[in-house]
Parts: structure tokens; sequence; C-alpha cells
């Protein structure tokens, strides 16, 4: 099982991380001891500024290859919410010596992910969702305000990598990302349905 994120994917986050709106879409990954499998989440040691970044999640059902965006919808069924946690701190300091940002992302239970998948057919489209911080609105968007879409995001990882089934595609995060600090409660919502709640320690 791979874990696969989209960065810049919402053009508000990339102006709030002073960065360029991407002309194609930008991945890197994340190695499965990244997933959450606990139902809490425990601050890293290593980082004094640990954020947040909600996303949609796509869970990959069929294997495929070099796919072509009009066959793309055929690979995926579900969606869930998940939580792209980033080491702040660590990655200003790979960014400014010029060097990969895997220590900042990629770390144990970095990829906390919704227990729970909606079938996309049965939701309206765009797909909304919303991330709250100890009760308050941090985070809302829909799948329309993405850059890249969920069918062209895989038609293009496609080329590059073999997807396979059980597979994670992290879609991006809208503006609104911010820190985390011991004791948050941090809960997220697509269409209304909660779809995790957990507890900082």
């Amino acid at each position: 099982m791979k874990i696969i994120c989209i960065g810049r994917n919402y053009s508000d986050h990339a102006k709030e991380m002073g960065a360029e709106v991407p002309k194609e879409p930008v991945f890197f990954m994340k190695p499965d001891t990244a997933l959450l499998r606990e139902k809490d989440f425990y601050y890293p040691t290593f980082t004094n500024d640990l954020h947040y970044e909600c996303e949609l999640v796509v869970k990959i059902s069929k294997v495929g290859k070099c796919i072509d965006q009009v066959f793309a919808s055929k690979y995926y069924h579900q969606i869930g919410l998940g939580i792209d946690f980033t080491a702040r701190d660590l990655q200003s300091e790979c960014k400014k010596n010029g060097l990969p940002w895997e220590k900042a992302k990629s770390f144990d239970n970095s990829a906390a992910i919704s227990e729970k998948w909606l079938d996309i057919a049965s939701l309206n489209q765009p797909i909304n969702f919303e991330f709250y911080q100890n009760g308050e609105l941090k985070q809302k968007s829909n799948s329309n305000e993405m850059l890249f879409n969920i069918d062209q995001i895989i038609a293009h990882i496609s080329k590059y990598i073999t997807l396979k089934i059980g597979d994670l595609i992290f879609t991006g995060t809208p503006s609104g990302v911010g820190p985390v600090a011991i004791g948050d409660v941090l809960s997220g919502n697509i269409e209304g349905e909660k779809m995790f709640e957990f507890i900082v320690r």
C-alpha cells in the first residue's frame, strides 16, 4: 500500500505558503508506516511546529498504469478524509538547504485517515469537507476548488507509478493550515458527516 500526496492543489493554499501555482500535479509519497493506526495522535518529539493539512483522500480499487484520464474514474469508488501532518520547522530547514522534505512529511503516523469511507457515487458534486480544531472551523472547501481533479491526478501519477488496490491518494489541502498543540481535538466532516475525531497527545 502506497500513500501518495498532492501538493499545492488549491491556489489559495499555494498563495498562503508563498509558492507558485503548479502547472501539473505535484506529488510526493509517504511510507505505509506513516499511516496513523491508533485512535490518538502523539506529538513528535523532533518538531516544535507541527501543522495540520486536511485533505480528501481517494482509495484506489483497481491496478493501473498509464491510465487515460477518461478512464480514471473506473479506478476508485470511495473517498475518505485525512490529515497530512507536517513538521513545518523541519520543512523550512529542508527548503532553505535545498534538501528533500521526507523527514518533515513522511514520519511515522503523519498520515491520519478516517476510519470510514464513503461511496463517491452516493455523494453530490462537488464534495464539501470541513476541518475543526477544538470545535472551531479552520478549513472548509470542496472538490471543485482543486486545481487538478481526481481523474487528472490519477492519470498523471500513473504515468510514473503503477497504482495498486488499496493505495491512498491525499488530494491536497485548501488554505487555513496551522499549528496543533497537545490536547487539541481534531475532527473532520464530508458533507456534514463526521469522518474522524481524535486527540493530540
